[in-house]
């Protein structure tokens, strides 16, 4: 037995609940409205080139407002339902990739994404190459050959935060995945101990011995801000508190707040690589930048995260104002512990907050309006475009928002 046949006789005995169909319609949903928000972003010519499952996937990621797998810190929805878009796969496929993606991630673990690894493109591309080989109607052996084809793939840097290289390595392994897939059913071979192999190669440990159910252990995170997963909390925790810390005329340039003092376990804010952002992706990996946004911003959504908000004076001022405690230790989960907030004011006063879960954590998930909201704000039309969203619905909205566009030609 080795971990790719365990992985592939799950992903072809798995059984879906109702449980885990309902969070596959909410996957489906929230990753075609993220796609759908990115449509004017310049990514969107670059990539037209790319196979439908890059194309989706990369443009799904590039605003970073897609779910997170906070267990194993990977966005499972933005690889494998593009995957399973492309070769007209269902909600069955969804959840068996889904499900690889969650085992493979907690085998590559913690130490995986903490020695720098973009762990999403990592457990990825085997996933995706799962969820598309059981659409194609691959059996267990062919399951596992298509994990072992992938592994080639199976990477990528968190140095691209903050560029387009996330989104896209994040495509690139979407649509390895796929063509696995396509490969085997064509009859590509491969040793599925290569998987075993390249675990213990990259700080994994291979595991055999699987949960059963559910589907994703853990549940998905839903974002309510466009930025990376780790700033969800902080963001959240200064919202709560800002009818204490506001004066007149607030919204206002910041100014009569002289001090922030954000502490937190650091692993929790591992992602943020980007200290003094320069652009607005950069943005979306900063913590100093979280807390601006926050303060200055009624809502910290699409319009807080672009290059002239990045670089306007009152959020360069309150970056500066900054000071970040980071307790020791690697804690494995962006949400363990909790984030310490203490805001001075010009005034004299002080105020403190802390928060554990952020809204959309699996353990305070949002709300059906809350879920509205997010999808409204996506694009005026997304609503409607989302409601009684099939998954080759999904496929068709795609290629008509995201047409393949030969360059050479």
């Amino acid at each position: 037995m080795t971990a790719a046949l365990a992985l592939a006789q799950w992903a072809r005995e798995y059984r879906a609940t109702p449980d885990d169909v309902a969070l596959a319609e909410r996957a489906l949903a929230d990753t075609v409205a993220v796609a759908l928000a990115a449509r004017t972003h310049p990514l969107r010519t670059v990539i037209a080139p790319l196979p439908d499952a890059a194309r989706w996937a990369a443009m799904a990621h590039v605003l970073d407002f897609d779910d997170l797998h906070t267990d194993t810190t990977t966005h499972i929805s933005v690889v494998t339902v593009p995957a399973v878009l492309a070769v007209g796969g269902d909600a069955r496929a969804y959840l068996a990739g889904a499900g690889v993606m969650a085992r493979l991630g907690a085998m590559l673990g913690w130490g995986h994404y903490a020695a720098g690894w973009h762990a999403t493109c990592s457990a990825g591309a085997p996933a995706a190459a799962v969820a598309a080989g059981l659409a194609l109607g691959l059996d267990t052996a062919g399951l596992a050959t298509v994990i072992a084809l992938a592994v080639p793939a199976a990477g990528g840097g968190q140095e691209a935060f903050g560029t387009h290289g996330k989104s896209l390595q994040v495509g690139f392994a979407a649509d390895a995945g796929v063509r696995a897939a396509r490969l085997a059913r064509a009859g590509a071979t491969a040793d599925p101990r290569v998987l075993d192999a390249w675990l213990k190669r990259v700080g994994g440990t291979p595991a055999t011995d699987l949960p059963a159910a559910p589907a994703v252990p853990g549940g998905l995170a839903v974002k309510l801000f466009p930025c990376c997963y780790a700033m969800q909390r902080p963001i959240a925790a200064l919202r709560e508190v800002r009818d204490r810390i506001r004066g007149e005329g607030w919204p206002g340039l910041g100014g009569e707040v002289t001090a922030v003092g954000v502490s937190t376990p650091a692993g929790t804010v591992h992602p943020l690589i980007h200290d003094r952002p320069a652009t607005g992706l950069e943005g979306k990996f900063s913590l100093p930048y979280a807390v601006a946004a926050a303060l200055l911003d009624d809502y910290p959504g699409f319009d807080s995260f672009t290059d002239d908000a990045v670089r306007r004076p009152a959020a360069r001022a309150l970056v500066d104002r900054v000071r970040t405690d980071l307790l020791p230790g690697e804690t494995g989960s962006l949400l363990d512990g909790h984030v310490a907030l203490r805001i001075d004011l010009a005034d004299g006063r002080q105020v403190r907050t802390e928060l554990a879960l952020p809204p959309g954590a699996p353990g305070r998930p949002l709300s059906e309006a809350d879920l509205r909201a997010k999808a409204a704000a996506c694009g005026p039309d997304v609503p409607a475009l989302l409601d009684g969203l099939t998954w080759a619905g999904a496929a068709e909205l795609l290629r008509k928002h995201f047409p393949y566009e030969d360059q050479e030609a």
